[in-house]
């Protein structure tokens, strides 16, 4: 699994790959819950702003389940419509956070974040000349 973890503070966004511990942490969240990343820092507070599972799909915040559905969207998550009042049957995965689930997307909302920038910025290469 993969975390993208973005700061709104300094508009940052750090990626970090998720081991089995951090997965577990994880399994059975919703959207828009707030999770604590004791694992990263001490402190750290995020909430789950969305994420796809392995195929692509993206997790839709109105359908409350692990699994994958066809929906009809006007719009909104997974479908942008390029006439008014365009309807399509769209599939989306479920809200809840499953095994199936390869990317989550979270928002910092309190907490130090200098230890991402020391841990997961990766430092640029001088170019040789």
């Amino acid at each position: 699994m993969k975390l993208n973890i973005s700061d709104p503070k300094t508009s940052k966004t750090y990626s970090v790959d998720a081991d089995e511990k951090m997965e577990l942490l994880l399994l059975g969240k919703k959207l828009k819950d707030e999770i604590e990343l004791s694992f990263i820092t001490p402190g750290l507070k995020a909430i789950i702003t969305g994420g796809a599972d392995k195929d692509g799909f993206p997790m839709h915040p109105s359908f409350d389940s692990e699994l994958r559905k066809k929906m009809l969207l006007s719009g909104g998550v997974g479908f942008k419509p390029k006439r008014k009042g365009e309807r399509r049957r769209k599939r989306v995965c479920g809200r809840i956070i499953s095994k199936h689930i390869q990317l989550v997307n979270l928002k910092i909302t309190s907490g130090d974040t200098k230890i991402l920038d020391e841990k997961y910025i990766k430092p640029k290469e001088e170019k040789k000349e």
